[in-house]
């Protein structure tokens, strides 16, 4: 009886793990999918590139408020509660982008996204890394990352669906998130995270973390920076220089592939040659492919292998970066880092679709991968001075 009941409680467990995943897959698609959408609708609009970048800044905004109330939110309402209390928020969101299609309201709307994606991203990534058995934890977690990666690389894809219609693309989206929260409604169970025992103070764990890991935390703040300036600002540029919105809808999505492709042989390499030797290669190589990418044009296969190219170097800088503070840091700062790490994602995903804008509204659209291929050689370079001390 104990064995079924075991095995019973192992099948449980997958169940819930799969389930998931599909929801960081739908909430990494709902990311991927609005940003290139709205900036092409704006654009179209002729609404300002610098307005339109500040505009997309607006879902990492929300994103960032919830990440400092998360952690109580999470202990008040449990995994599922907020888990699917985020999903609706998305969902009802969607619904009310072509109800009203102004620039003011979008901006709010795109902050409840925001809000509503953090909290399913938060609970899922701790519940993930919870229920996972030590030895197969970073598995678990590098196929997390994974998924999520999968649903922002494959949310450009709905650009198309902008032929039948402006609404198209929401209620598609819609749709998914119905689905997605009876899922998560039904088959998930009612689960809360340990209380956590007050020791030392919050700020003082964060100061230790960036004192004894300060290279290992850039790489979150390089990533969120990539992510949103390429799928907010790459739409507009690529539209400015002559590609069609399908072309942009193909292009993107491969910058995306290729950190898919390469997460697990960089993981590996890693492992095998150090984790900054790694970072440092792969953010000044990846670097130098972004700056290249203007002198590229307008030429659709250039684009293509140099946005694979840079994508797939850099595409691992999140969980590359996570994995050596954990090589770094003492046991008992990794829930900081890992906070700290959200923070410089939200930072670098407001900032860089700003920047791009006001790049792109001066003239200077190829500015937006120079200066962005630039910051990733700055990173590798300084990796050169980088000697993480002892762990504690």
């Amino acid at each position: 009886m104990s064995d079924r009941q075991g095995l019973s409680h192992a099948s449980e467990s997958r169940t819930h793990y799969f389930i998931l995943i599909t929801v960081i897959i739908a909430a990494g698609l709902s990311q991927g999918l609005l940003l290139p959408v709205l900036s092409i609708l704006l654009e179209q609009k002729g609404i300002s590139s610098s307005l339109n970048g500040l505009n997309a800044a607006a879902l990492y905004l929300g994103s960032f408020g919830m990440t400092l109330i998360a952690e109580r939110v999470l202990g008040a309402l449990g995994f599922k509660k907020l888990m699917a209390a985020g999903i609706a928020l998305v969902l009802v969101t969607l619904v009310l982008f072509p109800l009203f299609p102004g620039i003011k309201i979008w901006f709010f709307l795109r902050l409840l996204i925001g809000i509503g994606d953090s909290a399913i991203n938060y609970a899922a990534q701790l519940w993930v890394l919870l229920m996972a058995p030590a030895e197969h934890r970073g598995r678990n977690l590098s196929l997390y990352g994974m998924s999520y990666g999968l649903g922002f690389s494959l949310g450009p894809v709905g650009i198309s669906l902008l032929r039948f219609g402006q609404p198209a693309p929401f209620i598609v989206l819609a749709v998914l998130f119905a689905l997605i929260l009876l899922l998560v409604g039904i088959k998930l169970p009612d689960s809360h995270p340990d209380k956590v025992e007050h020791g030392e103070s919050q700020a003082r764990r964060f100061g230790r973390s960036y004192s004894l890991a300060w290279y290992a935390l850039i790489p979150a703040l390089l990533y969120g920076y990539m992510e949103a300036s390429l799928n907010s600002n790459f739409p507009v540029y690529g539209l400015r220089i002559g590609f069609t919105a399908d072309q942009i809808a193909v292009l993107l999505p491969f910058a995306g592939i290729g950190g898919l492709l390469l997460q697990l042989p960089l993981g590996i390499w890693s492992d095998r040659y150090g984790r900054k030797n790694i970072l440092i290669m792969a953010g000044t190589a990846g670097g130098i492919a972004f700056m290249l990418l203007p002198l590229a044009g307008n030429h659709f296969a250039a684009t293509f292998v140099l946005l694979m190219i840079a994508g797939g170097l850099v595409g691992s800088f999140f969980s590359l970066g996570l994995s050596f503070a954990a090589d770094i840091l003492p046991r008992n700062l990794l829930p900081a880092a890992n906070v700290v790490s959200s923070f410089h994602y939200s930072l670098g995903s407001i900032i860089g679709p700003g920047i791009g804008g006001l790049l792109l509204q001066f003239g200077f659209g190829g500015g937006v991968f120079a200066l962005l291929g630039g910051f990733y050689i700055l990173f590798g370079l300084t990796g050169l001075l980088f000697s993480p001390q002892r762990r504690i």
